[in-house]
């Protein structure tokens, strides 16, 4: 523990001297910026270059044909296992005796809370920005696509994951990868498993890091004005620190208690202004539906809707990118597909529902311009999007609509903005962890290792300007999901004997509920 402080006050030295050097050459922040752009540039455009002749990115349509795939292979299985999956999460059939680290609640928190963020509040304003209302039916669509992504990747994961003496766990696409590959006999697996995990520390260290501290600092210097960033990281990595040097455990009990607070309190905060536009949700919802189909004008016209809808709601949920898995593969069950059920919770929450939400408030609260003569949104002056109340566009949007109703509402957003940080950071740091034990082998010190990297990227992300920085790391989140995807269209099979095995034992009765 001495070691540990020491450590911890070096990192505070280093920073303070950090802070004061960037104050001398304020021209170094963007050399090291530009630097970084040209030699990342390359593999950000590949990720997210566009089909041509369109606007839609080929990685969106990856994920969006494979949750269309796995929908259809598993005969709808979203729909059909609704009801019992949330039987499993209040726990009906769990049996305290099973192998693994966390209940199937609580690593369904601790997988929300990676995925519940800023993409539900910014992400879907930009996304209702340039698409129109009719962004919104489509992002449900893809959301409920994106349930059976989840459901596979999720299976898989806790069935190769490893179990250790001590009652730990370790699964996720690279344990799927490597041993579920070589027990069908196919090559490569071990080859996938290496590159996801690369491309999975690059992510976490980054969109679920970096990114998250910078916009928390953001949000924090919004409400009580401008001081240095890396305050506020110093601030963070201590919170993160002593929460993720728990384990899984620990961040499973500050994930449970962080993720249903923070979810329910946006949620009412929506409900209670969309109640107070009651008479306008029937319009709201003619405006989702006509707008899905025409474009009601807006950029891009009916294409534009679909390619902004799939598009956040593949970046929201996170279904097919394999990050979900890791935090399943950790759950006390001796059924993998239970976990899969659980699973295909998750873009119902994150998507249908909160980002539902969002969206309507946007629509009711009549932030975006309405051309009075034809009826369709007018553009701004570029063309490129729907012109808005104030010009607001991304999270100020969301916190306009919020704040027309009542004027602390931006506050109660600052602080779910600053929550949903929190649990994004906690959650990547453990998706980080398992790829860097999976390449540099499980123990103490190894650990201890990345959980300090982790903690000093927390104050660079909320010091540094990051522009180049957030765009490689969000390529190589959804990099994961080309490997991650590939994989499972090999492994597929091996959830549908899982699937018909354990349908078989619950309608028969052999699978029961447990009195608790």
């Amino acid at each position: 523990m001495k070691a540990l402080k020491l450590l911890t006050l070096l990192v505070a030295s280093l920073f303070t001297a950090s802070a004061a050097l960037a104050q001398e050459a304020p021209g170094l922040d963007d050399r090291i910026n530009q630097a970084f752009a040209d030699l990342t540039g390359p593999f950000v455009s590949f990720i997210f270059a566009p089909f041509p002749g369109t606007g839609f990115p080929w990685i969106v349509g990856w994920l969006v044909v494979a949750a269309t795939v796995f929908t259809l292979y598993f005969a709808f299985v979203q729909f059909r296992f609704f009801g019992h999956s949330i039987s499993l999460v209040k726990g009906d059939y769990s049996d305290p005796n099973d192998a693994g680290e966390v209940s199937h609640f609580q690593a369904l928190a601790t997988a929300l809370s990676g995925t519940v963020g800023l993409g539900n509040i910014a992400g879907v304003a930009v996304a209702i920005g340039i698409g129109g209302p009719g962004a919104t039916f489509w992002m449900i669509v893809a959301g409920l696509l994106g349930m059976a992504s989840k459901f596979t990747e999720c299976t898989l994961g806790v069935k190769y994951r490893n179990e250790y003496e001590d009652g730990t766990v370790s699964g996720g696409p690279m344990y799927y990868m490597s041993k579920g590959f070589a027990e069908l006999g196919l090559p490569g697996g071990k080859i996938l498993a290496v590159l996801f995990s690369i491309f999975c520390i690059l992510g976490a260290l980054g969109g679920g890091n970096m990114f998250q501290a910078n916009q928390a600092h953001q949000q924090i210097a919004g409400i009580v004005g401008d001081y240095p960033g890396w305050i506020t990281g110093l601030v963070f990595a201590g919170i993160v620190f002593a929460v993720i040097v728990g384990g899984l455990k620990s961040i499973a009990r500050v994930t449970e208690k962080v993720v249903p607070f923070m979810g329910v309190m946006y949620v009412l905060a929506a409900l209670v202004i969309i109640l107070m536009h009651a008479d306008q949700i029937g319009w709201a919802f003619g405006q989702i539906f006509a707008g899905a189909f025409t474009g009601l004008g807006v950029a891009g016209g009916m294409v534009g809707a679909l390619i902004q809808g799939f598009r956040r709601a593949a970046f929201s949920n996170e279904a097919g990118v394999g990050s979900a898995a890791i935090a399943h593969s950790a759950v006390r069950t001796k059924e993998p597909i239970t976990e899969g059920f659980v699973s295909l919770l998750e873009p119902f929450i994150d998507t249908v529902v909160i980002c539902t939400m969002t969206a309507l408030v946007i629509i009711i609260t009549q932030q975006l311009i309405v051309d009075p003569a034809t009826g369709n949104y007018m553009l701004n002056e570029a063309g490129n999007a729907i012109a808005t109340v104030d010009g607001n566009s991304g999270v100020s949007l969301t916190s306009a609509a919020f704040g027309s109703a009542f004027s602390w509402f931006p506050f109660v957003l600052a602080i779910a903005v600053v929550l949903f940080a929190f649990s994004t950071m906690i959650s990547w740091s453990y998706y980080g962890l398992k790829a860097w034990t999976y390449l540099f082998g499980e123990g103490q010190t190894k650990e201890l290792v990345f959980k300090i990297i982790f903690c000093i990227f927390v104050v660079i992300g909320a010091a540094a300007n990051l522009g180049p920085v957030i765009d490689f790391s969000d390529a190589a989140i959804f990099a994961m999901a080309v490997v991650n995807v590939f994989a499972l269209y090999f492994l597929m099979k091996v959830v549908r004997q899982e699937l018909a095995s354990y349908a078989a034992r619950l309608q028969s009765g052999e699978i029961r509920k447990f009195e608790h």
